[in-house]
């Protein structure tokens, strides 16, 4: 490309949709400078890694799945695909006391339902899984649609208590779609990096690096602007102007950083979506805790208020069940991972309440635990990890160029109806840099 045609991007955040972005516009012979408020490339996959471990380990419990094409196809490029590994591990439910397997497998003849409820239960899976129809599904509520196709003996043993789980007093209003999302493309066989995440996400960054990505860490952006008709950013008390600009930041930060949005039609929409925020508790402890092998288990929900459940989160994950723990000195991992508002109190207890309020409920799924078990413990927390979509959801989604002159926005709130998810920060990152290639295209030709 010609010196006078390579345009100047910014980029707010090196999350892997940030990144993957800057794949493409430095392939296309642009100049790329990426922000980051953290130390490390990776945002809500980004991974940290005790002195004892030869691997990093995800703050925030993750995996691929072999359907992700869009990581997949970055990972070739990159010439690392041969490092991403799939093992097959067993993922379950505590249904009534005990651990009932959820996967696809012949145990699914014996789940704790009637012939008649068992057999609604596998055809409704079916369908959510061979239909490609999801835009019909997101005009209803998956509480309704479960209900009236799947039928209350089902819905209310297994997707209820998930839903409430996973949304609190929002649960009734999820749309079908969203559900279907995450049953529709997802595989048996989970997919890491060999070293971890953060050793992906690390060797992506260096790439870019390579190709002449400019990387700050450790510099929040303070505001987006307009100035000469032209984005521009402030960030460690600097301007910074640029051709354009992309912000990969949660809802409610690209309003606080863009005052400049906030009273359009375009700040108002992205002002009404909602989201979820994550906790997670990590263990490394010296004896296993699911000893039958589960890697992954779903933790039932009665009610929305988590002090009244009998365990205080949503999800049981012994990292270890799934990888080898020699990569991690030996120790055995466990995530007690949750979902909630971010005014809920999970956010505000200190890491030890925290700490203390859920492994209290670990002895129900092994009597012998002790907290002298523990090793070493770790609390996460992020107020912006899951979207929540309501009925005829994609109405309400933000286009990717927002109405401010060469500013673009792509979040996990854009990539519905799929999940959140690394595979589809890779597809909504490449999409959205694909734009900002098609306009510079027209700019110059004009």
């Amino acid at each position: 490309m010609a010196e006078s045609n390579r345009k100047t991007i910014g980029i707010i955040g090196a999350g892997v949709a940030g990144m993957a972005a800057a794949w493409d516009l430095l392939k296309a012979g642009h100049r790329v400078t990426i922000f980051e408020a953290e130390s490390s490339p990776g945002g809500l996959a980004g991974g940290f890694k005790d002195p004892a471990w030869d691997w990093s380990l995800e703050k925030f419990y993750h995996h691929w799945f072999e359907t992700d094409r869009d990581l997949l196809r970055l990972s070739e490029e990159m010439g690392v695909r041969d490092r991403i590994i799939f093992p097959r591990p067993k993922t379950s439910y505590w249904i009534d006391g005990k651990i009932v397997r959820s996967e696809i497998s012949p145990s699914a003849l014996f789940l704790p339902l009637s012939p008649l409820a068992k057999l609604r239960f596998a055809l409704a899976g079916a369908f959510l899984k061979f239909t490609p129809d999801w835009k019909t599904l997101e005009r209803f509520t998956a509480h309704e649609w479960f209900l009236k196709y799947m039928g209350a003996g089902g819905y209310n043993k297994f997707f209820r208590p998930l839903l409430i789980g996973k949304f609190g007093e929002e649960y009734q209003k999820i749309n079908m779609a969203w559900m279907w999302a995450r049953i529709h493309a997802r595989s048996l066989r989970l997919g890491t990096f060999e070293g971890g995440f953060q050793a992906f996400l690390d060797l992506l960054a260096q790439q870019l690096q390579e190709r002449g990505a400019i990387f700050h860490f450790n510099t929040p952006v303070e505001c987006i602007e307009t100035r000469n008709g032209q984005p521009a950013l402030i960030a460690g008390g600097q301007t910074y102007t640029f051709d354009q600009v992309l912000s990969t930041s949660s809802p409610g930060l690209l309003l606080r950083l863009t005052p400049e949005l906030r009273d359009t039609p375009y700040g108002k929409q992205v002002a009404e979506l909602k989201s979820m925020g994550a906790i997670c508790v990590v263990l490394a402890l010296k004896q296993p805790l699911l000893t039958d092998g589960t890697y992954w288990l779903n933790l039932p929900a009665a009610t929305t208020n988590k002090r009244e459940n009998t365990f205080p989160f949503l999800a049981l994950v012994e990292h270890t069940n799934w990888l080898d723990r020699r990569h991690y000195g030996g120790d055995h991992i466990v995530y007690c991972g949750d979902y909630a508002p971010r005014d809920h109190e999970y956010f505000t207890l200190s890491d030890d309440e925290l700490i203390e309020r859920f492994i209290a409920s670990l002895p129900v799924v092994n009597p012998a635990f002790s907290p002298d078990w523990i090793r070493k413990a770790w609390v996460f927390r992020a107020p912006y990890a899951q979207p929540i979509p309501y009925v005829n959801h994609s109405e309400r989604i933000p286009p990717l160029k927002t109405p401010l002159p060469g500013l673009y926005w792509a979040s996990m709130s854009q990539v519905y109806p799929w999940d959140r998810g690394t595979n589809y920060a890779v597809e909504i990152g490449r999409r959205v840099a694909g734009m900002m290639l098609d306009e510079l295209n027209q700019s110059q030709n004009r």
